[in-house]
């Protein structure tokens, strides 16, 4: 069992000042924090500083193939989405998991999925450099939005195995078995995707149309997937 003094060494004292840094190089010391509740309160602060800002890079990389003001309100908006997604999902996880007999707390639920963000939010600030090389040698509005459609699907998708990872983690180190039930785990994934894509669909634009003027929100109509198609249409034509 790992002592209070190794977590220590590795949460509330570690030298290592960019939290990605312990996921990419040993996630395990962040699991067995998780598993032994010590220093959440920091270690969630420290998730949630780093996923913001990085979401918020992001955002104004994206928005400034359209305009300044849509540089700002994607910064704004890119991390708000993945934290609203967070708010809306987090109870069902918890509350099913309790129901399946899972011994999780809600500080543990709440750390687990805020390391998901943080993965996916570094990574995507690693794929910025290739956006903005795109976004200077391609001048085609579809062809931008699904790329960084699919980088975000990507990076989502690693931040994902990352929550799988740390919950298979927690089902074998702690004492007694956590015992979040796998098949729902599963099953919260699938819903997770399905209601980020649905809130990113609500809150676009992300990019801006370089056709149409700036708008902060547009109308409610049509669904993320139809848009998807639509965008590869007009592409291929």
């Amino acid at each position: 069992m790992t002592t209070t003094a190794t977590i220590s060494r590795t949460g509330e004292g570690a030298p290592t000042p960019l939290v990605i840094e312990r996921f990419l190089r040993d996630p395990e010391s962040v699991w067995r924090q998780i598993a032994a509740e010590e220093h959440l309160g920091t270690l969630c602060r420290r998730m949630l500083v780093s996923s913001s800002v990085s979401m918020a890079i992001y955002g104004g990389v994206v928005g400034i193939a359209h305009s300044l003001p849509q540089a700002l309100a994607s910064a704004l908006k890119l991390p708000v989405l993945f934290l609203l997604t967070l708010a809306i999902c987090l109870p069902t996880l918890y509350l099913f998991n309790l129901v399946w007999g899972g011994r999780l707390s809600a500080r543990q639920v709440l750390a687990l999925l805020l390391a998901t963000i943080t993965v996916t939010s570094a990574l995507s600030l690693a794929f910025a450099p290739i956006t903005l090389f795109f976004l200077i040698t391609a001048q085609s509005y579809p062809f931008f939005v699904l790329l960084n459609t699919a980088i975000l699907a990507l990076t989502g998708g690693v931040g994902l195995s990352f929550l799988v990872e740390g919950t298979r983690f927690l089902n074998k180190q702690t004492e007694g078995g956590v015992r979040v039930n796998g098949a729902l785990l599963y099953a919260w994934l699938l819903l997770y995707a399905f209601v980020g894509t649905q809130l990113g669909w609500t809150l676009r634009p992300f990019f801006g149309d370089p056709g149409q003027p700036f708008i902060l929100f547009r109308a409610l109509e049509g669904n993320f997937y139809g848009g998807i198609l639509d965008l590869i249409g007009a592409l291929i034509r």
